[in-house]
């Protein structure tokens, strides 16, 4: 679609719909990100948890997610992503009154089950609808603020879910949480008519023929290189964040003493300077080439602070100032990350096949996010918290790798 086009008032209005509505579904799956993490220090206190066994709820909803994901995709190309869309809040909805409810710690495993399948279904339906949906000229914008909503619904999430835990328990916390999905749910239903699955810029769908890459199989998929080095890169890219998503005020009271109230200040100071990163990337990401530059360079001034981070040189006045920073560092790149995968599937695979490729490959943030605790819980409860963040900058340089495998794979 040409520039001119795209600045007519009736595309523009239906660009910014559909970006609006895409991106509020975006933010309540990221809510529920974070609809546990926060209830931690309350739900280890009443069943004597550690930090290894209480980061298990959250492995438990990525992997459901991760695994949901790459099956999710080709459920979207069948079915269309708002359809889909509306499952999903459907179930996260579902998750917060499951916790509500819980009557033991068999019942939040059973929570974060639904969680995670009700989380699944977001890549590949966001990215489809934005793909199809929106004009080109403002798809970068379209990612950016995409990863932006998204981030603003884990800088939400902490603060409203302790809010309401520390005033009214964590059962009435996890009712707000099923408040906030249905919300959303409410608001797809209500807008459905502008996330209808027709098509826009698709010149392959004239005449009733499928877009190409539409009859594309798991296998074909599977076969490609693409797909594993774009499935690496959003592994390592979230494998950090996950030990900062799950342990990080705990984390920053070991390193730098600070309080619960000050390590959770600098986990939302990452949060924020993630998202003014991703509204600066928008701008930066349209260019015809070079993506996977911007992420080598932002990914590798992140990796650096937090080596930095990992030594205790710094007084810890400045910690929030240097997450602050990491997370712009990490959160510039996001458009351009985005659009260098689409790219790349574009010329692999076609438009009708970005359901199943964004699933697949975008399961990737799930499975570093279900890996960190793992991982980095058992590095709290064996004393190495600063090897946490050496981990962090080790996961950083890899990702970076990735990146430019998948610069490689457009090219040829």
């Amino acid at each position: 679609m040409s520039m001119s086009t795209a600045t007519m008032p009736g595309i523009f209005r239906q660009d910014a719909t559909v970006i609006s509505l895409v991106g509020f579904a975006h933010g309540t799956s990221h809510f529920f990100h974070l609809m546990l993490p926060p209830l931690f220090p309350w739900l280890m206190s009443e069943y004597s948890l550690s930090f290894t066994q209480i980061g298990t709820l959250m492995t438990v909803f990525y992997v459901v997610s991760g695994i949901g994901q790459a099956l999710a995709g080709f459920l979207v190309d069948r079915w269309g992503a708002h359809r889909v869309l509306c499952l999903g809040v459907s179930l996260l909805a579902c998750s917060g009154i499951l916790v509500a409810g819980a009557p033991g710690l068999g019942g939040l495993y059973l929570a974060a089950f639904i969680a995670g399948l009700g989380n699944c279904v977001f890549h590949p339906a966001d990215y489809a609808l934005l793909n199809h949906r929106v004009s080109q000229a403002r798809l970068g914008h379209a990612f950016s603020l995409h990863g932006l909503s998204g981030n603003l619904g884990w800088v939400l999430a902490p603060l409203l879910m302790t809010a309401s835990a520390t005033a009214f328990g964590w059962r009435v916390a996890g009712l707000l949480a099923a408040l906030a999905g249905g919300t959303s749910l409410a608001t797809l239903w209500w807008k459905r008519a502008e996330l209808s699955d027709a098509r826009i810029g698709e010149p392959a769908s004239h005449g009733g023929h499928r877009q190409r890459g539409s009859g594309v199989g798991l296998r074909s998929v599977l076969k490609l290189r693409l797909t594993w080095f774009a499935f690496s890169f959003f592994f390592f890219s979230t494998l950090g964040f996950g030990a900062l998503q799950n342990f990080g005020p705990s984390l920053l009271r070991h390193l730098y003493g600070l309080s619960l109230a000050a390590g959770t200040s600098a986990l939302t100071a990452y949060l924020i300077g993630s998202a003014a990163g991703l509204a600066t990337g928008g701008f930066l990401a349209g260019a015809a080439t070079g993506q996977e530059k911007l992420v080598g360079f932002s990914f590798l001034c992140s990796a650096a602070l937090a080596f930095v981070l990992s030594l205790s040189l710094v007084p810890g006045w400045t910690v929030i100032g240097i997450m602050a920073v990491m997370g712009f560092g990490v959160g510039i790149a996001g458009p351009s990350r985005d659009m260098l995968v689409r790219k790349s599937a574009a010329a692999r695979l076609g438009t009708g096949a970005f359901g199943r490729i964004y699933g697949l490959v975008y399961s990737g943030l799930d499975a570093g996010l279900a890996t960190a605790p793992l991982i980095f819980g058992l590095l709290m409860d064996a004393g190495k918290a600063r090897f946490v963040f050496v981990g962090m900058s080790i996961a950083l340089l890899a990702a970076i790798v990735a990146a430019q495998a998948i610069a490689a794979e457009a090219r040829q």
